[in-house]
């Protein structure tokens, strides 16, 4: 197994700390806001790669981080307070916010299908963990404290610094985010190009979001969080830390360095993750164009966008677009359809593998379609730098194989079963399986979704109201099954007519 390293700008093959684990860190969501596709992405970037190295047999430790302190949130929370505001949540402290927009994160992620990380640790969770950093850091030389009682990391000081990056420090203005530069803290500097650790409480920002420490009340700067919470959770050096292209410099840049400041070894490899562009722009608020995952969950599928998003190589840029979505909703009716129809036609008379009807063997757990044996040439894509384009191949390959094995007079039962079991498998790997969590209830409706109570009732009365059309189409009363299918999609079902008799699932 290989990956593009960004920190060499080769391929390196993937050797781990401790052999048969991978250790990652991947930087997650500032909560401040709705997530975008742009955030989407490479969440889904890491659960692909995490779900690739525990089929290849690795105890996987996954982090993502959760920046719920920054100047932004503090910023929005003093701002809820004023007799001007107009929005929908006044007077709302700077830690309901960050918690409102978290458990937003949350919802998408699991709507989207994103396997939830080993850990999710809080920036404000590990403010002794950061302390304990800047005093390191103050000790060994590669730190100083300004006259205001702001900490700084001295970039000088650090020999390899710029080494992420491949850029030498007396190039760079600035080592700060544009985002994080605050006129205050820039005035304490000793040199514009050393970044915040710690930033000295103000008397503009709530008093609770600031902590008492050595060198005074403050809170930690944004880069701190992720070199301490890393440490905590999978080491001094670990595997892979990643994350989106943009965010290499200067924020992986600086968290490298504090983390190197302070004898650590850090990450032995960099995975990037490439922007998602609209008309050719990188996305972004300021162009007008950053895709609120919410509202496109409004017009497409859930997993239509994960197909979007997700099977783009992850040093491409998606170009995302309606057509790109339409794209990707063709190829999963495609795909689920198929693997839909293997499950009617194996079930057995009168069957279709649902919850009161014959069961499948296409239907198997999916714990069982994952101890699948691979295609090798699926296996040799992912192993060489999770090679999407290749994997998708024995993909598109699959599916003809399995819609040949459909379209034959009388279909072999063991051709179509193997090659949808095969099908299943594949996707399993991208997350994209149909007949697994969460896409199960929708795709396969609520037949077979599980023993879930409510979903079972609705299976029950929704037969029924099928059983009835069925009767009425069999003796030709067209009005009446008309009906029935008029009353079931105002409900919010959609009935699908096959061969095998009708199916449903929710819109």
């Amino acid at each position: 197994m290989r990956f593009y390293d960004s920190a060499t700008s080769s391929i390196r093959d993937f050797e781990p700390v401790v052999p048969g684990e991978a250790r990652i860190y991947y930087c997650g969501a500032t909560v401040q806001g709705e997530p975008h596709v742009g955030h989407i992405r490479s969440a889904l970037v890491f659960d692909q790669l995490a779900r690739w190295m525990r089929y290849r047999g690795f105890k996987v430790t996954t982090v993502r981080n959760v920046t719920d302190i920054d100047d932004k949130i503090l910023a929005k929370s003093v701002e809820s307070a004023q007799s001007t505001y107009t929005g929908e949540h006044p007077n709302e402290q700077w830690w309901a916010l960050a918690y409102r927009y978290e458990k937003v994160f949350a919802r998408a992620y699991a709507t989207l299908g994103i396997d939830p990380p080993t850990y999710e640790p809080r920036a404000t969770g590990h403010i002794p963990e950061m302390i304990d950093l800047v005093g390191r850091l103050l000790d060994a030389g590669h730190a100083y404290i300004g006259q205001a009682g702001n900490v700084y990391f001295d970039v000088r000081s650090l020999s390899d610094y710029g080494s992420l990056t491949n850029q030498r420090v007396e190039d760079l203005a600035t080592t700060e985010d544009e985002a994080q530069i605050d006129d205050d803290v820039e005035a304490d500097k000793r040199d514009p190009r050393d970044f915040a650790l710690w930033k000295a409480a103000k008397p503009t920002e709530p008093a609770d979001a600031a902590w008492d420490a050595p060198w005074g009340r403050g809170r930690p700067g944004w880069h701190l969080e992720c070199s301490a919470m890393s440490r905590r959770y999978l080491g001094e050096t670990f595997d892979i830390h990643g994350g989106g292209i943009d965010l290499r410099f200067p924020h992986h840049e600086n968290e490298q360095a504090q983390s190197h400041g302070a004898g650590w070894g850090f990450a032995r490899h960099w995975v990037h993750n490439a922007w998602v562009t609209v008309k050719g722009e990188k996305m972004s608020k300021s162009l007008g164009n950053s895709l609120v995952v919410a509202e496109l969950l409004k017009k497409y599928d859930a997993p239509v966008l994960r197909l979007a998003l997700g099977t783009v190589h992850h040093r491409s840029t998606v170009e995302f677009s309606d057509e790109t979505l339409a794209e990707a909703a063709a190829l999963w009716e495609r795909l689920s359809g198929a693997v839909l129809r293997a499950r009617e036609v194996t079930a057995g008379p009168g069957g279709s593998g649902g919850a009161t009807g014959p069961t499948s063997p296409v239907d198997a757990p999916a714990e069982e379609v994952r101890a699948r044996p691979l295609p090798d040439e699926y296996a040799a894509a992912m192993d060489d730098d999770l090679g999407l384009a290749g994997a998708m191949a024995v993909v598109h390959a699959t599916l003809k194989r399995l819609n040949t094995a459909l379209a034959a007079p009388e279909p072999e039962r063991d051709a179509v079963v193997s090659a949808a079991l095969d099908l299943r498998s594949q996707l399993d790997v991208l997350g994209l399986d149909p007949l697994a969590e969460p896409w199960r209830a929708h795709v396969a409706g609520g037949a077979g979704a599980g023993s879930d109570a409510a979903m079972d009732a609705l299976d029950h009365l929704v037969t029924a109201l099928l059983d009835q059309r069925a009767h009425a189409r069999a003796v030709k009363d067209w009005d009446h099954a008309d009906a029935l299918r008029e009353q079931l999609t105002a409900a919010g079902v959609v009935v699908e007519d096959s061969a095998a008799g009708a199916r449903w699932h929710l819109a």
